[in-house]
């Protein structure tokens, strides 16, 4: 019988938290001995996995490949610690958009999930009343959840290029250049994982014919940062009808603007959610493993329904009197006319004081650093699959065509082979995945995916390696041929 000493200290409910954590962590930990073999380049280390991207997806994905024995991984982040992502950054969201029980990087731990971590902060009551958990609390959770692991992030360090290297045995091998917290820094690795979200595969866009005409204080994207304490009394419009055109907004009404605009090409504004359908098991798990017509038509129409803001999100700009919005109302032209920008619609034209744009991002690697180096040999959509008449989408054909396990495929077969060791766990996966890395709602299935197809690779290409273990391992088991002394 055990006896608790009531004069022991009892622990708070997160430490108590934590210890449950590591208890079901060791109860399955099977199999524990670590197996992937060392490598050196140059004498110096190699990492079996770098991943870009300590976000969401980056810690993830560094938990499920530590499940896997993978161990040897560093994660790089060019933010502050505890900065990673958009959810402090630039999101203006107040809550998440996901609904709280959809489960994120937790890989099926009850103990590390959001709502455990939820309740043993705020308690279970908290969490039955609880609509959607705010991003200030997602962020939180997700500090904890790199904390309680010890997973590997270095902070203050942007990986700037990606070459090919070979190792000291002459395999294939990747070069990171990264600039980090104390200088120029050169990082040898087997595999790279790309977890740098929604913008990952190119980047924010602003047409040029509104970077051409404004000033660049007169305008943002809406993943800037935004001063609105400046902005308080200004006449502000914002272009775009997704979910954070209305945060921008609603952030700026909050913070005091004069009035806001919100200018819309469609002339409705979205109102079906495809996530909500996408969050099923069906899609999530297998729609990487359908014919490439068939992941054409679900991603272009997904595409063509776009993510209309949630309803309460919607509100929080309505209740405001100074809000209005107008559909159908493409920019035609825009210019500045004296200290006024002016924007031509098609109803006539519209002044104000400065400009929030919310069009999304394009795709193009060639924008980012590292990825510019072999952005002209990742093969795209475009490259891949011709649609049948009726069903071109240009946009669709910008995204990368990837392997079984978020791989880059070659446009060119054997001009650069180290793609395939490139895994590109970001938003710009959705067409050949689906949702992953870049989407809580898919991380479940897409750390699993991703995972996977790294061990396969790491095994596969280790074959010969752990063939010469098998043949020279020979710790007994049977080790008397005599019963026990009783």
């Amino acid at each position: 019988m055990n006896v608790v000493d009531p004069q022991a200290p009892r622990l708070s409910p997160l430490a108590a938290l934590e210890a449950q954590v590591r208890q079901d962590l060791e109860r399955v930990a099977y199999p524990a001995p670590l197996w992937v073999p060392p490598r050196t380049a140059g004498g110096a280390p190699v990492l079996d996995v770098a991943i870009v991207g300590g976000g969401q997806g980056g810690l993830g994905a560094a938990f499920g490949l530590m499940r896997e024995r993978i161990v040897n991984i560093r994660i790089f982040d060019r933010g502050e610690p505890g900065l990673e992502g958009p959810w402090v950054t630039f999101a203006r969201m107040l809550t998440l958009r996901t609904p709280k029980h959809v489960t994120g990087p937790d890989g099926g731990i009850p103990s590390l999930t959001p709502q455990s971590w939820f309740e043993a902060r705020y308690g279970a009551e908290a969490w039955e009343t609880l609509d959607k958990i705010s991003r200030h609390d997602w962020q939180d959770y997700l500090r904890w959840f790199r904390a309680v692991l010890s997973l590997p992030v270095q902070n203050h360090s942007e990986v700037v290029d990606i070459e090919p290297a070979t190792d000291d045995t002459g395999d294939r091998i990747l070069r990171l250049s990264v600039l980090g917290p104390d200088g120029p820094q050169t990082h040898y690795t087997r595999k790279v994982v790309l977890a740098t979200g929604i913008a990952g595969s190119g980047r924010w866009q602003i047409p040029a014919s509104i970077s051409q005409a404004l000033p660049e204080d007169r305008y943002a994207h809406t993943a800037a940062e935004i001063d609105f304490e400046r902005l308080r009394g200004a006449r502000i419009a914002v272009l775009g009808a997704g979910a954070s055109a209305f945060d921008n907004a609603a952030t700026a009404l909050e913070g005091g603007a004069g009035s806001v605009t919100l200018c819309l090409r469609r002339r409705v504004i979205p109102s079906v959610n495809p996530y909500r359908w996408m969050e099923q098991a069906g899609f999530l798990g297998h729609h990487a493993e359908l014919p490439d017509r068939l992941r054409w038509e679900f991603m272009r129409h997904i595409f063509d329904l776009n993510q209309p803001p949630p309803q309460d999100t919607f509100w929080r700009c309505r209740r405001h009197t100074n809000f209005s919005f107008r559909t159908g109302a493409p920019f035609l032209d825009i210019r500045m006319q004296g200290n006024e920008v002016i924007a031509t619609l098609p109803e006539g034209e519209l002044a104000f004081d400065f400009l929030i744009v919310g069009t999304g991002f394009e795709v193009d690697f060639a924008q980012r650093p590292e990825t510019a180096r072999f952005a002209g040999q990742i093969a795209l959509w475009r490259d891949r699959y011709t649609p049948e008449p009726g069903s071109e989408h240009a946009l669709l054909g910008t995204y990368p065509y990837l392997g079984d396990a978020f791989q880059f495929v070659e446009r060119d077969a054997g001009a650069a082979p180290e793609l395939a060791d490139i895994h590109n766990f970001t938003f710009g996966a959705t067409p050949s995945m689906g949702l992953s890395g870049a989407s809580i709602s898919g991380m479940k299935y897409g750390v699993a995916r991703l995972v996977s197809g790294i061990a396969r690779d790491l095994y596969r290409t280790d074959a010969e390696r752990h063939l010469v273990s098998l043949r020279a391992y020979e710790t007994p088991e049977l080790t008397s041929l005599d019963p026990p002394v009783c």
